[in-house]
């Protein structure tokens, strides 16, 4: 009878702990937003209006150079690239100082920890689902029917957030010991963008008989592979092959494992580098 007294404690205990950090988590959601459009004149319009004027830009310098591209739609290509990888840069840029910035609060407060880098990635992909109206705005001017096949963009979306989370879990744990990881990570971002391809086609590449180890590269990134299984929902309205949803979901469950495992051993530590 005590042993089933001790189990239910435990699972209420649990139980309550969950809701306490969900509820944190939404505060915390509540809060970066009204924080991100502040004193903003036209609001969340701006996540509208960010990723469109970047397409007509991007749209009327690449396309001349991407002429051999076997892109059909470009300016849907291009923006469903942009703002795939914005959520990406956003969620691990913020999430790099969540624990530092948090540090008052940690002080003050008894709280788990990881929700502060997980808190980001939910504010990002809040923020994300604003840009699909400019996506729609797109798809509408175009006159791109979307088929079933959109359905891929929620595991697609789903399986960015667990690998971001990880990311998230891994450099802002780093970052509270090793300042430069702030410095760093831009650096990693930069390349990351120029390795991605976002406004250009992996057919140039092959086009243009480039080494294999270099296409082979391009192909096992992380983030050529989350592009390509949302441009296949919604770009190439097909579904994505079987090797990119093997290795978008490989992706995310190694980082998020290599996070969490990462986390766990250093969080206790982090009152005395905060």
């Amino acid at each position: 009878m005590s042993h089933a007294a001790s189990t239910a404690e435990k699972i209420v205990h649990v139980s309550s702990a969950y809701a306490k950090d969900r509820f944190i988590l939404q505060q915390l959601v509540n809060k970066d937003f009204k924080l991100r459009y502040r004193r903003s004149v036209l609001g969340v319009v701006w996540s509208v209006l960010n990723p469109l004027l970047m397409m007509i830009i991007m749209s009327f310098v690449f396309s001349y150079f991407l002429r051999g591209s076997s892109v059909e739609n470009y300016p849907l290509y291009l923006i469903v690239g942009n703002i795939t990888f914005s959520l990406m840069n956003e969620s691990t840029s913020s999430g790099l100082r969540s624990i530092i910035d948090a540090a008052p609060l940690l002080k003050k407060v008894k709280v788990d920890r990881w929700v502060f880098p997980v808190q980001k990635v939910f504010s990002a992909a809040f923020n994300f689902s604003f840009s699909l109206i400019a996506v729609a705005v797109v798809m509408l001017f175009f006159r791109v029917v979307p088929t079933w096949h959109i359905l891929w963009m929620f595991p697609a979306l789903a399986l960015l957030m667990v690998f971001c989370m990880g990311i998230s879990l891994l450099i802002g744990s780093l970052a509270v010991f090793f300042r430069d990881m702030i410095h760093l990570w831009s650096v990693v971002i930069t390349a990351w963008t120029y390795l991605t391809p976002i406004f250009w086609d992996l057919s140039l590449l092959t086009n243009s008989s480039a080494p294999w180890f270099v296409i082979a590269v391009v192909k096992l990134n992380p983030m050529y592979n989350y592009l390509e299984m949302m441009r296949c929902a919604i770009v190439y309205q097909t579904s994505p092959s079987a090797t990119v949803i093997l290795l978008c979901a490989a992706w995310a469950l190694a980082l998020l494992a290599l996070g969490y495992l990462v986390f766990r051993k250093t969080e206790h530590k982090f009152i005395l580098y905060i």
